[in-house]
């Protein structure tokens, strides 16, 4: 794995907390951190964490900006499935006083128009960006065929997205579309954090940390960036137990 990688390995037990934990630290000594968050299981429990730490005052948030990682196209903003509708509720709304939070901006521009918005503002500057792992390689939306450069943009969900959102987020319909920041823009951040839990993303992670760079998994150009860090949990590390 490339030389700029730090790879974290925690228990299961003290995974969420310990991640929420350097999370607020990094807030402490940069009240004013922009912020690129994502949605979904993997970092639902990071956010209870570190909302309880805010609300027990060991932490504010209210100089730090937020901006989502992806979005889904075409479903209500009251739709359940929808990300920032997640996001909020799992953190944003749960602090006071809360972070700038820069949704992707869906309900006020045509997709396309939304995309090149939200490229914008991360062009602006990234801070930190913490990434989800998803089974087939994929970070934000950007799915396999995804490469280094490619952009923030309104992507194609794959037939698994779609169920995805249906069936584990409850969508009232299967979106057929997403916007993602791009990989570029990811890479252009200042630091990464790539979290990773469970045996059924441990070969998936071994593949992007110690396999070929490529399309076919884009997690893999992450190696490239020079302040890459992955905080696993022992099971999903365990397909790296040789490599390291």
């Amino acid at each position: 794995m490339g030389g700029g990688v730090r790879v974290d390995v925690l228990s299961e037990a003290e995974w969420a907390a310990a991640v929420a934990s350097d999370l607020a630290e990094r807030v402490r000594q940069q009240p004013s951190l922009r912020l690129c968050l994502p949605t979904g299981d993997t970092p639902s429990p990071v956010y209870e964490a570190l909302a309880a730490i805010a609300n027990r005052g060991e932490v504010s948030l209210a100089q730090a900006t937020v901006m989502l990682l992806d979005e889904y196209v075409g479903l209500e903003p009251e739709d359940p499935a929808r990300l920032d509708g997640r996001l909020c509720r799992e953190l944003i709304d749960r602090i006071d006083p809360a972070p700038t939070f820069h949704p992707v901006p869906i309900d006020d521009l045509q997709p396309q128009a939304a995309a090149r918005r939200h490229g914008d503002l991360a062009a602006e500057g990234l801070d930190l960006t913490l990434l989800g792992l998803g089974g087939n390689g994929h970070v934000g939306l950007n799915e396999p065929g995804s490469n280094a450069a490619s952009p923030t943009r309104v992507v194609e969900l794959t037939p698994e997205s779609q169920r995805a959102a249906v069936e584990r987020y409850g969508a009232r319909r299967p979106p057929t579309a997403g916007i993602t920041l791009g990989l570029d823009a990811i890479l252009a951040s200042q630091e990464v954090w790539l979290l990773v839990t469970g045996a059924g993303k441990a070969e998936i992670l071994a593949r992007a940390l110690t396999g070929p760079e490529g399309a076919d998994c884009p997690a893999s150009f992450l190696r490239r960036h020079p302040r890459l860090r992955v905080i696993a949990d022992e099971p999903a590390a365990s397909g790296l137990a040789n490599q390291r």
